[in-house]
């Protein structure tokens, strides 16, 4: 009996993978990233995962898989940071993350960075930087030769950029805050008076939300700047009247120390009132820090860093973030360099 007929099952050649001649598919490494990045599982908590449905995928190989697609993902993320500082109005904050210290078995805080697009912008994009401190060069080496306008809070980090043609623009919201943590302490009137004011102030930019830039600057010329100039008034005028380092004091001197900042946006329709915007968008990073503790070296930050760059963009542009990263990932290895920004979350279409 002779043997039976083999079948030529050679499928032809393989695509190119993120990950040459690596078992993950686009779409279990835009599973894994996203279940880390996204909804914050820690890899060891996807290592059970997979062992329960039968697969057996160490959380070292996870870890490499993860590094390999933040390197891969980077030109990306580069170009999303080209997109961000074309903007003339850009957002600014930070927060703090642990990182393991080299060769140590303790974490020090390291920080990261987020920079984004106004909400009157066309185009919506954050761009996250993992750094190991919360030097103000930091901030400096990001923005390069960037000479905007950038809303943030008073961190001294980004005074010397102000020095070299950036222009700062303050935070009502941060300012607001100040006179409300007073009245939830003691239910001053003086302070009443503030938060009222400062509520009228949103009460227009409520009204000019989905204006163009030129009639929201037209509507804060007639019913903000009004407003603006009588709190500052008010504030000039009780700051006199109130004992010398008392907590309304403070929360005055905070407001007329920044005031120029604080009102610069009534005269550019393009500049939010607050950084809002931005604190909304580096709040990710909080949840997940509650999760996965620490990062486990600058290398492994920055990858975390870059990856989220593209998954919280493709959230505020509304898409899915596995369907984007899994397409983007298909797609990658033979993108030309030329047409990469044609996977920025901002322009992305599926296949």
């Amino acid at each position: 009996m002779g043997l039976p007929a083999v079948r030529n099952t050679d499928p032809g050649p393989v695509p190119p993978q993120v990950i040459d001649e690596g078992i993950p598919t686009a779409g279990l490494l835009a599973h894994v990233m996203v279940a880390k990045f996204a909804d914050h599982l820690p890899l060891y908590r996807q290592e059970k995962i997979f062992g329960r449905a039968g697969l057996a995928i160490p959380r070292s190989t996870l870890a490499q898989w993860v590094g390999q697609t933040g390197v891969q993902l980077q030109p990306l993320v580069d170009a999303l940071r080209e997109v961000v500082l074309a903007q003339h109005v850009v957002h600014a904050d930070e927060t703090p993350v642990q990182m393991l210290a080299p060769g140590e078995k303790k974490t020090h805080r390291a920080y990261v960075w987020a920079y984004s697009t106004t909400p009157f912008s066309a185009l919506q994009a954050v761009v996250y930087d993992f750094s190991p401190s919360r030097a103000g060069e930091h901030a400096r080496n990001f923005l390069g030769t960037w000479n905007g306008k950038l809303v943030c809070d008073d961190f001294a980090g980004y005074k010397a950029s102000f020095e070299l043609g950036i222009t700062e623009i303050g935070c009502m919201a941060h300012a607001r805050r100040k006179f409300f943590d007073l009245h939830v302490a003691n239910k001053s009137p003086l302070v009443e008076q503030a938060l009222h004011s400062i509520g009228g102030l949103y009460e227009v930019e409520r009204h000019a939300k989905d204006m163009s830039d030129e009639d929201r600057w037209r509507l804060r010329q007639e019913a903000a700047v009004p407003i603006a100039e009588k709190l500052h008034e008010w504030m000039l005028a009780h700051r006199e009247l109130v004992p010398e380092g008392s907590a309304t004091a403070k929360a005055l001197d905070y407001s007329l120390k920044r005031w120029v900042a604080m009102t610069r946006y009534l005269e550019d329709g393009a500049v939010p009132i607050d950084n809002n915007q931005i604190e909304n968008l580096i709040r990710p990073w909080a949840l997940g820090r509650s999760n996965w503790l620490f990062a486990g070296s600058l290398r492994s930050g920055k990858r975390a860093a870059a990856i989220m760059s593209l998954i919280q963009s493709a959230r505020i542009n509304g898409h899915d973030p596995y369907a984007y990263l899994k397409d983007v990932l298909t797609r990658l290895p033979t993108q030309r360099a030329s047409e990469i920004e044609q996977l920025l979350p901002h322009q992305w279409m599926p296949a």
